[in-house]
């Protein structure tokens, strides 16, 4: 519950009038009042204040911002639709403003930005009040950064992980084991997790999967599995599916496993941040609250990933593998190539587009996205021994090759709301090379921005279709990838992002070297 209001703050001015802005914050509640306001002026609130604002029993601290014109009259408080839905208030209800208890946990904050670690007491504190919206963005913001600038340590990994478990609803399921897999992130368009949960499922193991929405990238896997299926399912429901079909593709922003971590994304897909304790903590939590018992971990590694070398790689993977056997969770790592993006699409149509085509066999289907979904599933099959070491790549792609896992696929989808098509953008524009050679080099993140200009992940149909391998000879004039967008605004964005950066993909007169290969992290 939010804090209570002093005993001297309850004899206050009348009550303002509540009125529905039609602002949207996101999850950032916002309060709008005049600048000749009754409780402005008795409590002494200026904009960019934090106020309480109490209605009907329910309760919500908002950022104030003031307006001096008609909008408003003197006596209304306009809500954005964040702090509307949280107070559920209607039209005129009457709302009580005034200044919130002071967040005794913001000092802990403080304190670590000043070079102290945290406690888990002090971890549960912060997070606590994270989950309840008590926080702002600005004071989220400075969290994420004290543990970023200042890198966490294992124990204060650990506390994290334990506290965003504890503070959320948590999955249990009959028997052993709970599979599930995860990607540190950083590719575009490595897509991978719709087809080893079909894979999975279809050969009998268990795999409630939760999945995040893009926070740096184009497309998260819930963003792409929303275009073929419902994912904003509730814990009655996962269950259910689950127990139906053995695995499920939903989001875990929708249900109450590890709740802090949402609001913590939508914080940093902002910022375009993600630090290290925080990831690890992230990925772990959700996998503890899942139920998960075995755990396989994708980390791609390349020069414009979000792991740029393998002795970081080494370095990550051993924080991830600590921590989960801390919690119980048997772990297998697996280094992939992170030198350029994984199939044809990035954003989510068009990567669900290829997911479609991997699970269908389907004509000029993504090889290098099959051979990843079948390493990271056959990993999982060898780990829980259901495949003899060094049989699992083969045993996976057996189970698409007989089409038992496209049928578990579509069984899946249609028990999490029925199965629809992906949408295809309105507007697209190839790009084209500007002279023959080789492809030399694809800068991942470049590439990323220019999809990401283009409406994705917000528009699931917009993004970019790769044309293009690294080490591929192409002619002049050939396409080397086409921007998909919804409008021409969008498109524009994208294409003058194009023009100011045309090392995107590089051609050269000659061709790479050998190029990296998926690899067992545990070699």
């Amino acid at each position: 519950m939010l804090p209570s209001p002093d005993s001297h703050q309850t004899a206050s001015a009348a009550p303002l009038r509540a009125k529905r802005m039609g602002v949207l914050t996101l999850d950032d509640p916002i309060v709008f009042m005049r600048t000749d306001c009754h409780v402005c002026r008795s409590e002494g609130l200026s904009s960019r204040s934090r106020v309480l604002l109490q209605s009907g029993g329910k309760s919500v601290v908002a950022t104030l911002y003031q307006v001096a014109s008609e909008m408003l009259d003197a006596d209304e408080a306009g809500l954005s639709e964040a702090a509307w839905d949280q107070l559920d208030v209607a039209e005129g209800d009457p709302i009580v403003a005034r200044h919130p208890n002071p967040l005794a946990s913001f000092a802990h904050v403080r304190s670590r930005i000043f070079g102290s670690r945290l406690s888990e007491v002090q971890l549960r504190d912060i997070i606590g009040d994270i989950a309840e919206r008590r926080y702002s963005a600005i004071e989220t913001t400075a969290y994420l950064v004290s543990g970023s600038s200042f890198p966490m340590d294992n124990q204060e990994m650990h506390a994290l992980t334990k506290v965003m478990v504890e503070l959320g609803d948590t999955l249990t399921w009959p028997g052993r084991p709970i599979v599930d897999k995860h990607c540190v992130g950083g590719l575009p368009g490595n897509r991978t997790t719709p087809i080893v949960v079909a894979i999975l499922a279809a050969l009998g193991l268990t795999i409630p999967k939760t999945s995040s929405r893009a926070i740096t990238s184009p497309a998260g896997t819930a963003d792409t599995m929303e275009t073929l299926a419902p994912v904003d399912l509730d814990l009655r429901t996962i269950r259910q599916v689950v127990e139906q079909e053995g695995g499920c593709v939903v989001w875990g922003g929708a249900v109450r496993l590890s709740p802090a971590d949402d609001l913590l994304i939508r914080v940093e897909r902002v910022l375009d941040l993600d630090s290290e304790g925080q990831l690890v903590a992230s990925v772990l939590s959700k996998k503890v609250a899942a139920g998960a018992t075995h755990l396989v971990l994708d980390i791609p590694v390349g020069p414009t990933a979000k792991i740029r070398t393998s002795a970081a790689a080494a370095a990550l993977a051993s924080k991830l593998e600590g921590i989960a056997g801390q919690f119980g969770i048997t772990t297998k790592v697996v280094v992939s190539d992170g030198s350029e993006p994984v199939g044809f699409g990035i954003g989510p149509a068009l990567e669900a587009h290829d997911v479609l085509a991997v699970l269908q066999l389907t004509p000029g289907y993504p090889t290098d996205l099959h051979l990843r979904a079948c390493t990271l599933a056959g990993a999982a099959l060898e780990m829980v021994e259901r495949a003899a070491p060094g049989t699992g790549v083969a045993v996976a792609a057996q189970a698409i090759a007989d089409g038992s896992a496209w049928l578990k696929f579509q069984r899946i989808c249609e028990a999490q709301g029925g199965m629809r098509a992906p949408p295809v953008a309105a507007l697209t524009q190839p790009q084209l090379a500007q002279s023959g050679g080789y492809v030399t080099a694809i800068d991942n993140r470049k590439i990323a921005r220019v999809a990401k200009l283009a409406g994705a992940p917000g528009i699931p149909a917009a993004g970019v279709r790769m044309f293009a391998r690294v080490g591929e000879k192409v002619s002049a004039g050939q396409p080397l990838y086409t921007v998909h967008a919804d409008t021409g605004g969008e498109l524009q964005y994208a294409l003058d992002y194009v023009s100011a950066n045309p090392d995107i993909i590089r051609v050269g007169d000659q061709r790479n070297g050998a190029r990296p290969t998926i690899g067992d992290g545990n070699d």
